[in-house]
């Protein structure tokens, strides 16, 4: 062998060596980390933010942003405001907004069009009028029981409170002291999707809706209930 073959020799020994020890580390640690990786403390936080709220299923809040990319709220809230506008200014389709408490992205409002037509294609997906209705009287009202929901349309909504709670919009919000009737109120849900910050955002309409001791009578959970699908009203709803 010659001295030239050696030293090919000796480096090749002193390369697999090196990638052995490399895999036993990896295998302890649960694998090699790539490299240049960066703690997620050192990522950039804007590119850091954009990432994580790009698979949230709901808002999310700067507290719980703070916590996972390691930052103190503060730069975080600052970071999101700056994108925030930064996609405004752009004229981007999306726009990330504050609602229900956090933050999500959403599809600009001037393409709700294209996006509507891209997730229903063809099909009715939106709520009936009966139920925009019952959520109305549900928000402004809340919590209230069904019978006085119903008292205040005047019509049975057994079967459009269902829809409601099965599409997540209210829920269940303890029982009436003097009836023991159930109480509901709209969900975080709801002003998700009605992009609102909360309720107080609400339009000022309440005034405007009579009061459900005035019109209701003397059958607090008295009115009767229908089997419907959950496509609207009970039988008596017209």
């Amino acid at each position: 062998m010659t001295g030239v073959e050696g030293a090919h020799e000796d480096a090749y020994g002193a390369h697999e060596d090196a990638y052995e020890v490399q895999e036993a580390g990896g295998a302890a640690s649960g694998g090699p980390a790539p490299t240049g990786a960066l703690g997620v403390a050192e990522l950039p936080l804007g590119p850091a933010l954009e990432a994580v709220l790009m698979v949230v299923d709901e808002p999310a809040t700067e507290e719980h942003l703070a916590k996972v990319l390691q930052r103190p709220r503060r730069a975080v809230a600052l970071a999101l405001r700056e994108l925030s506008d930064d996609y405004a200014r752009q004229g981007r389709g999306f726009d990330l907004r504050l609602v229900a408490g956090g933050w999500r992205f959403y599809s600009r409002a001037e393409y709700a069009d294209a996006v509507e037509s891209f997730v229903l294609d063809g099909q009715q997906a939106r709520l009936t009028q009966a139920a925009l209705e019952t959520l109305a009287v549900v928000a402004y009202r809340q919590p209230v029981s069904r019978s006085r929901v119903s008292a205040v349309r005047g019509v049975n909504c057994d079967g459009v409170m269902r829809t409601l709670l099965q599409r997540g919009l209210v829920e269940e919000a303890g029982t009436e002291p003097e009836s023991g009737a159930i109480l509901y109120r709209t969900t975080n849900y709801f002003l998700e999707r009605m992009g609102l910050r909360g309720l107080d955002e609400l339009p000022e309409l309440a005034p405007f809706l009579p009061e459900a001791d005035a019109v209701e009578g003397d059958s607090p959970e008295g009115i009767p209930s229908f089997d419907v699908d959950d496509s609207g009203d009970s039988q008596t709803d017209h």
